[in-house]
């Protein structure tokens, strides 16, 4: 809670910031950013959206505009007393608004905004403040001084809140004669190097440069000293771009839009832009962007495609495409849903669900044709929201062949390889499609599991995003043939021709026959040894160079998504694993022959256990018992130095 103390002869309370926001205040106040004008932005961006939100609350309760139905944005510039003032007649707000608003952590992104700049080393952070929705506080960077003053639409009341920004603010009631009928005005007392905002030309520049498509009209009101007049100027009409034919709008307009619609700064990467007739009419204007939102992980995974219903605001979290898509920025405007429809009645809505479905399809088709008419810019998508698309494979089963057109995988054989790819150069009698699960690509290729795969120039998938290990468990296939995991249940690569070696050339079939003899008893003896702690013991086609490793039975899941289960459980228990041993490796063969001579049969029960301890370290998991497997190795050590 905030510090408040009162001044009862003019009703004038003193609130201090809470500290993440004095934190950010400090920031604006007293870091160089490279880009101060977007101040200006920000400003713009909330008076629309106060416009927006007072447009929506009409629909049910036109009281609150009986007076006036329009909506406006006005600039008013005074160079001789260096301000600059932003108002609009949009929802407004009322005394405990302005203090949650402009007061408190707790609708604001400023500790997200503060996490970021700390993440980016303390780098210019101008270009992450339209992110975070603390826009407001811009202001600081060229402002030492300002007031807010904000009646709340409907109410006869009106506020005042101002500050330095250092430290706290104050607020108090305002005059009906300092506020406006309703909405807000924000004077800003500019600092003596920042005057040039005050200038009708900048406002100009800067106005048209990021804010030409706010869907509120704006207006330019300057004081013109030499006709000792004010001078009124529209700058924008505040028309809907997206209602526009796309050969009336330009690139640069589109990319303005994006940054405005989007809070982003980059360029976007692909820009979706039709009109839907039919049994349901509407007007998309969607944007792919090159870089990740901030917000691309939140755990509510909300969509940002915001509805309008013929160009008037109702939500900006419709739900209009699935959550795999929550990457995408724009507008859809409806021609068919009502306007008075509530947020809850829009959640089974079959117009919008008719929507939602056609805007789906297309962004997907549009991906698709990106894909393939620029490999290289669509791989820069996929490399930042990649991972997020692959939910689609497991929470759109009906989707899943469109996604499949789009998906990249990292592979033995290379990067940002399709399904498409790998059937192509699928081996003569491969029949599945090979995949490895774990946490990172490196840590998947030193895995023992892909030894024999890669032996024989089998493409494996190399699975390391965290949905992966979901998706593959619902996937039937691709193309006619089966997805299976290399560590899971027989690795069928019998049938599939392994170059030999030069060892293999130099045995005959009479040493090969014994020495599969004996690894074969060796095999029985270790399985005897190791009881209960494994299911099974095998010799195995997937070693090439690792003496042994351990995989998953054929029934149940694969030994990653086992794993993964058990961490978020926060269990150790464990399927029984399948140890399986190389016939080629020489420690295999040394055992086998130590055991045949029946030298030291403990010594071997006690390589058995090891085996397994290995097999387990190999997979990125502790022995069973550490003390009991270090006591072990130091026994082999030992015997070993003698």
């Amino acid at each position: 809670m905030s510090e408040q103390t009162t001044d009862t002869a003019v009703g004038t309370e003193t609130h201090s910031f809470e500290a993440e926001v004095s934190r950010l205040l400090h920031l604006m106040v007293h870091a160089v950013y490279s880009n101060k004008e977007i101040f200006l932005r920000e400003l713009i961006s909330n008076a629309a959206d106060a416009c927006e939100k007072l447009r929506h609350e009409a629909l049910t309760n036109s009281e609150l505009v009986k007076d006036d139905a329009s909506y406006k944005i006005t600039l008013s510039s005074d160079g001789t007393a260096g301000t600059l003032t932003v108002a609009d007649n949009g929802i407004g707000m009322g005394k405990e608004e302005l203090i949650d608003n402009l007061g408190t952590i707790a609708r604001s992104g400023t500790r997200a905004f503060l996490d970021q700049l700390a993440a980016n080393n303390g780098t210019d952070g101008s270009a992450l403040i339209g992110q975070f929705g603390i826009g407001f506080y811009s202001a600081f960077m060229v402002a030492d001084q300002v007031e807010v003053v904000s009646r709340r639409a409907g109410s006869s009341e009106a506020w005042r809140w101002s500050s330095d920004g250092m430290g706290s603010y104050e607020i108090a009631p305002a005059s009906d004669e300092d506020a406006l009928p309703r909405g807000t005005k924000i004077v800003l007392h500019l600092k003596e190097d920042e005057k040039a905002f005050a200038d009708s030309q900048t406002i100009r520049r800067v106005v048209r440069e990021y804010s030409a498509h706010v869907p509120v009209p704006i207006r330019l009101m300057s004081f013109n000293e030499e006709a000792n007049a004010i001078d009124e100027e529209d700058l924008t009409d505040g028309s809907a771009l997206w209602t526009k034919s796309k050969s009336d709008i330009t690139e640069e307009q589109y990319k303005e839009f994006y940054q405005y619609n989007a809070g982003q700064f980059d360029d976007p990467a692909l820009t979706i832009h039709y009109r839907a007739e039919g049994r349901t009419e509407y007007n998309v204007l969607a944007f792919v962007p090159e870089h990740k939102p901030f917000d691309l992980f939140d755990p509510n995974r909300k969509g940002r495609l915001k509805l309008y219903v013929r160009r008037v605001f109702i939500t900006d979290d419709a739900n209009i495409v699935p959550a795999y898509l929550r990457f995408v920025r724009g507008v859809v405007d409806s021609e068919d849903i009502p306007l008075n429809i509530s947020r809850e009645m829009l959640q089974d809505n079959p117009i919008l669900n008719a929507i939602g479905k056609g805007v789906t399809n297309r962004i997907l088709s549009e991906l698709e044709k990106f894909a393939k008419n620029d490999e290289e810019k669509f791989s820069s998508v996929w490399d930042a929201f990649g991972p997020v698309i692959k939910e689609g494979l497991y929470e759109d089963p009906e989707r899943r062949d469109q996604l499949f057109k789009l998906v990249r995988f990292n592979t033995t054989k290379g990067d940002n390889r399709t399904l498409a790819d790998y059937v192509a150069d699928l081996k003569e009698n491969q029949t599945a499609i090979y995949y490895a699960l774990g946490d990172s690509k490196d840590g998947i290729l030193a895995s023992p599991q892909l030894e024999g795969y890669q032996a024989r120039e089998v493409e494996v998938l190399l699975l390391s995003d965290a949905v992966d290990a979901f998706w593959v468990q619902t996937a039937l296939g691709y193309d006619g043939k089966s997805f299976k995991s290399i560590s899971q249940g027989a690795a069928d690569l019998d049938t599939i021709e392994k170059p030999k070696s030069e060892d293999d050339a130099a045995k005959d079939e009479e040493e090969k026959a014994k020495e599969q003899g004996a690894v074969a008893e060796l095999v029985t003896f270790v399985k005897e040894t190791l009881g209960d702690a494994v299911s099974d013991v095998r010799i195995s086609s997937r070693l090439a160079t690792s003496p042994v490793c351990i995989v998953a039975p054929d029934y149940g899941p694969d030994r990653q998504f086992e794993k993964l289960m058990r961490s978020q459980k926060g269990t150790d228990a464990a399927l029984k694993p399948i140890l399986e041993v190389n016939p080629d490796h020489s420690l295999i063969l040394m055992l086998a022959e130590q055991l045949k001579a029946a030298s030291d049969k403990a010594a071997i029960e006690d390589g058995a256990h090891l085996l397994l301890d290995q097999a387990l370290i190999l997979d990125g998991e502790h022995p069973a018992n550490p003390a009991v497997f270090a006591s072990r190795l130091s026994k082999v050590m030992m015997s070993g130095l003698k």
